[in-house]
């Protein structure tokens, strides 16, 4: 069986047409061309201890960055920065503990930068995930919906003062191209009607760009940009909270279709350097070129209202409320 299909040329056609994706997947890869270094500027990166985050930390180290890989499992934190000193030479990173799922950690977590940092140039809001289930984290809030878009709302808002004191500075929101097909409801948010994961996951993908374009606003003239940007499909463990089955299935098909977490950390790179989106603000990019987002992302009175939707169940206080 195995010696006829190896001499069949369908085999051989299949295997040619494979070779060709990854081949134009390659090439078509947007690469970060700034050498900028970042000598005495600080950046926060969630999710900084696997995949895209851990590639975005190991390329900002390199750059001379003091580097804070915000994350929720502090051994995997620890052995990650032990990696990056050793591969970057830079001793300047540290680990701190967030949990996105629970509203006190990050909290504790803006404390903790606050009380110990004095300057903020860079926030990278790269963590998310999908696959966690119909469930509720202990602030009343969908886990998947919190994980993806209210932590890192919450997170973003407390910096900010310290984020215009160090400016010019940056925010980047990593998002995703499926936000194009999301049904994107208020009043559904946390699954108070109906629950599906793939439209949870898509609609906290489209709420990170709104977010982003609405937050350029509210920033406009503090010296203060926000970028989003979709990686493109990448071979991360984003996906491992999916059921098993269907994980392996994602595994093969990403070694073929997808980018690995050095060139799906590119945009993040370029948008955190880059000379060239110097004082550019609310605009979204793909491989480290601006291009539009869906027109439901680019709702200015959607992104508004989610803002302050976003603001009451998190429980935002007034003095809070820099922007």
């Amino acid at each position: 069986m195995l010696s006829y299909l190896l001499s069949s040329q369908l085999f051989w056609y299949v295997v040619a047409v494979l070779i060709g994706v990854k081949l134009y997947i390659k090439l078509t890869t947007g690469i970060c061309k700034s050498q900028k270094k970042l000598y005495g500027k600080t950046v926060i990166i969630t999710g900084a201890n696997t995949g895209i985050g851990k590639a975005t930390a190991c390329e900002l180290a390199r750059r001379g960055a003091r580097v804070i890989l915000a994350c929720r499992n502090l051994e995997k934190g620890r052995k990650v920065r032990d990696e990056l000193i050793k591969d970057t030479g830079n001793s300047n990173i540290v680990v701190l503990h967030l949990d996105l799922t629970s509203l006190t950690s990050v909290r504790k977590f803006v404390s903790n930068v606050i009380r110990t940092e004095p300057r903020l140039d860079v926030l990278i809001n790269n963590a998310g995930a999908v696959g966690l289930g119909n469930r509720q984290t202990a602030d009343k809030l969908a886990v998947g919906m919190q994980v993806n878009h209210f932590g890192p709302f919450l997170l973003t808002c407390l910096l900010i003062k310290l984020l215009k004191k160090s400016s010019p500075s940056r925010i980047v929101m990593v998002s995703s191209s499926i936000h194009t097909i999301a049904q994107f409801d208020l009043d559904n948010l946390n699954a108070e009607k109906s629950f599906s994961e793939a439209e949870m996951y898509a609609c906290s993908k489209l709420a990170n760009i709104l977010m982003a374009n609405e937050l350029a606003r509210r920033l406009k003239g503090t010296g203060v940009t926000v970028s989003s940007l979709c990686p493109g499909l990448v071979a991360t463990e984003a996906l491992r909270n999916i059921p098993p089955v269907l994980y392996t299935l994602a595994k093969i098909l990403m070694f073929v279709f997808a980018k690995d977490a050095t060139e799906g950390a590119q945009t993040s790179i370029h948008l955190a350097v880059s000379e060239e989106v110097k004082g550019v603000t609310g605009k979204y990019f793909v491989d480290c070129e601006e291009t539009s987002a869906s027109n439901m992302a680019l709702d200015k009175e959607l992104a508004k209202k989610l803002w302050e939707k976003s603001e009451t169940l998190v429980r935002l206080k007034p003095q809070e409320k820099c922007i």
